[in-house]
């Protein structure tokens, strides 16, 4: 048996990892997007490790687009195999799917039109990894599961998925495999691991023992703030930037998960008379849709959030509160000057709307760009995180006026303490631990972590790695 690293190695996105049994039977663990700009990773999304056609079946984690947004093309390049997943991941992906989708199409057009006018230019025609179509063929492979419970999925492979409270549907994935003379191997998957007492979402349950485990590592090197604070700096930065700045505080939070854990907050205060009188939008169609999947899935929800909505039956919802799907809305908010929240997506500024509302008002003092989670280092948020001083945006270089307030607090990414504490079950079992997902210097600091609590067999493979599993 092997696993072949085919993204995500060394890498905070794009996560695909290949397993080979011995019968030569393929499962693809995810299929993401790379987003970002390293240039060395320039051809990542439009090129595989591996043959899509030879590819038996795929199981999904959770439905993030570096975890998901390759599936189109992965069928459209010849899987026909089953996708398992969570039900709220099929729910989820079956609307970011389609987003990526469009986005992809927009952005072909928008290239392909500048080209015509430049006729000496030496740029080719852009085309889209894939459109609405293939969105529509890959979510016809689909099949959803819950919780706690073991499926087959081939006569070698039975599947285990357990809650890993990182976004709604998350799961650890793991691999009962056992081979024609009954030898079990155990093999797991972390995912992306989400934190403990966060709102929303139920706590990360640690997974089954294994005997070979991929783990997430985004943020092995450090500790997050702690959660006692949080509340008062969120506060003290609207009121900062709203009411005494009388400015625009700016939130660029990726529609799934961040976006909804902002607004529940906001909606907390609100209830609480904490919140002040100014308008809030939340600046992302597919926000708006993404949050109509969650009050589809009160499965997830944790025990905090059925009890409030005890009190408020709409958690994500309250009186300044407006979920913006029309672009001219969208343009209107780039030009206002009235004090407000607006939360676009995406979370790094790589894409969406946000880029619009940065290159509009990072030239303005009044104005705050609040980060609330991990950006890769060569997007604009990853910039803006480490202190830049002017960034180039549609062409034009721009001088950063505006603050720039982070709370890593807000991530979804468990950090060093908290992953160790969801794979501590591991240690007696675990014959070899793959850091995954995360900067190459975050995992060899980790892996001194590792080492001195007791885990001697921790690797960091490269992408294209194959790992042979004795």
């Amino acid at each position: 048996m092997t696993i072949k690293f085919c993204g995500a190695a060394q890498e905070v996105t794009g996560s695909a990892h290949l397993i080979t049994l011995d019968s030569g039977y393929q499962i693809l663990l995810d299929c993401g997007l790379y987003q970002g700009r390293n240039k060395d990773m320039a051809r990542f999304n439009e090129t595989w490790y591996f043959d899509p056609k030879q590819v038996d079946c795929m199981i999904l984690s959770h439905a993030h687009i570096d975890h998901s947004g390759r599936i189109p093309k992965l069928v459209k390049d010849g899987f026909k195999g089953c996708i398992h997943s969570t039900h709220a991941t099929r729910s989820l992906c079956a609307i970011m799917l389609l987003d990526s989708a469009k986005i992809q199409e927009r952005d072909a057009e928008y290239h392909n039109k500048r080209l015509k006018k430049k006729k000496k230019s030496k740029q080719k025609p852009k085309k889209p990894l894939y459109v609405s179509k293939d969105v529509t063929d890959a979510m016809n492979l689909f099949a959803g599961y819950g919780y706690e419970r073991w499926f087959k999925i081939s006569e070698e492979v039975e599947v285990f998925f357990r809650d890993a409270g990182h976004i709604l549907g998350s799961a650890s994935v793991t691999l009962r495999i056992t081979d024609k003379n009954g030898k079990q191997t155990m093999v797991g998957f972390s995912g992306d691991i989400g934190r403990p007492n966060r709102p929303i979402l139920r706590d990360p349950l640690p997974m089954p023992e294994v005997d070979y485990l991929i783990c997430e590592s985004t943020y092995g090197d450090k500790d997050h703030g702690g959660k006692p604070g949080e509340d008062e700096k969120f506060l003290r930065i609207i009121k900062e930037t709203c009411i005494e700045k009388k400015g625009k505080l700016i939130i660029p939070a990726f529609s799934i998960g961040r976006t909804q854990e902002i607004v529940y907050m906001l909606d907390q205060m609100e209830s609480a008379g904490a919140l002040p009188k100014i308008p809030v939008y939340v600046d992302s169609p597919l926000a708006v849709n993404a949050t109509t999947v969650f009050g589809a899935h009160p499965e997830c929800y944790d025990n905090e959030l059925h009890e409030y909505m005890l009190l408020d039956d709409n958690p994500f919802g309250f009186n300044d509160l407006t979920y913006v799907k029309d672009v001219s809305l969208s343009k209107q908010l780039n030009y206002s000057h009235e004090p407000c929240i607006i939360i676009s997506s995406s979370g790094m500024m790589n894409a969406g709307r946000v880029r619009h509302h940065l290159a509009n008002n990072i030239e303005n003092k009044k104005n705050t760009f609040l980060i609330v989670g991990y950006c890769s280092p060569n997007t604009p948020g990853g910039m803006l995180k480490n202190g830049i001083e002017s960034i180039k945006l549609y062409g034009e270089r721009k001088m950063v006026v505006a603050d720039i307030e982070t709370m890593d607090s807000f991530s979804a990414h468990a950090d060093r303490t908290e992953i160790m504490d969801f794979i501590d079950n591991q240690k007696k079992g675990l014959k070899k631990l793959f850091l995954v997902h995360g900067e190459k210097d975050t995992q060899e600091k980790f892996v001194t972590t590792l080492n001195e609590n007791g885990y001697p067999d921790v690797m960091i493979p490269k992408l294209g790695q194959e790992v042979e599993l004795k």
